[in-house]
């Protein structure tokens, strides 16, 4: 797929894009990231997913300020190249230093990488019918909030996933609280009420998660910010996932457990419209 990259500015295909030995993304993961879906050639809450970076790079006390360059030149490449569906990756780095220390360099300069790359999107079926997923214990630190780029434990439960013929795993925690997946959002419908876990260090807090809380506030949905558990499983009667890419997306079955009556429900069918009606209003 067409995909071009921008590392500190420069423009370039993103199979030629180089970042030095000794950046301290590469070597200690001593960075945060974003990803942006762009529809019609226009990034979805771009905003809100600059605001976020802002606050990764502040919980990190990394020094870039350049927001206002950093829209600019996504946008220049959308335009620029013609992107119509698209995603966004942008990623910010410590940068390098003389040698692999630990501790922040002196002077610190950081890297600013980005790239833009065609999407198709491959989940129509799956957001009509419901996906299959996993639960997995939950490896990650104790700052999940923080969009950094220490995700080893994402992709160990991620490909578990992957391996059980599931779409995602759901991270929990050892008394059975369900948190999130390895890189979406979850929601429940249980006792008619929409649930999902309270933003907190140890889930991120999805953009389009926000959105979701939103848009079932206005259409009068009963909603609270609280955990649910693997136990309640059986009670639930809707179970769906948020994130970029993955839109909101319902959940059929968990394991070996059928979600409500194996269908999509009305609450996610409807969270699915508004999100739609907004999309097709960029």
């Amino acid at each position: 797929m067409r995909a071009i990259a921008s590392i500190n500015g420069e423009c370039l295909p993103l199979a030629e894009a180089r970042v030095p030995a000794l950046d301290r993304g590469f070597l200690f993961g001593d960075a945060v990231y974003e990803v942006i879906r762009v529809y019609r050639g226009k990034p979805f809450l771009f905003e809100e997913h600059l605001a976020r970076l802002r606050r990764s790079l502040d919980a990190i006390r990394l020094p870039y300020t350049d927001f206002d360059g950093l829209r600019q030149r996504v946008l220049r490449v959308i335009r620029e190249h013609g992107f119509q569906e698209a995603i966004v990756y942008i990623q910010i780095t410590r940068g390098s230093d003389v040698s692999r220390h630990h501790v922040f360099p002196e002077h610190p300069v950081p890297l600013e990488f980005f790239y833009v790359e065609e999407f198709h999107d491959h989940l129509e079926a799956q957001r009509e019918h419901g996906v299959r997923v996993i639960t997995h214990p939950d490896w990650r630190w104790q700052r999940c909030d923080i969009k950094s780029t220490n995700l080893l434990p994402n992709v160990l439960a991620a490909q578990a996933a992957r391996e059980a013929g599931a779409y995602e795993a759901l991270l929990y925690l050892p008394d059975g609280t369900l948190l999130e997946g390895s890189r979406t959002s979850c929601f429940a419908v249980l006792g008619g009420k929409l649930l999902t876990a309270p933003a907190a260090p140890n889930i991120l807090p999805g953009i389009t998660r926000a959105l979701v809380l939103r848009l079932a506030r206005q259409q009068g949905v009963a909603v609270e910010e609280r955990v649910f558990r693997v136990a309640d499983l059986p009670h639930v009667t809707e179970l769906f996932l948020t994130g970029t890419t993955s839109e909101i997306l319902p959940i059929v079955q968990v394991d070996n457990q059928v979600i409500g009556n194996g269908q999509p429900g009305p609450i996610t069918r409807s969270l699915q419209r508004a999100y739609r009606q907004l999309v097709d209003a960029l």
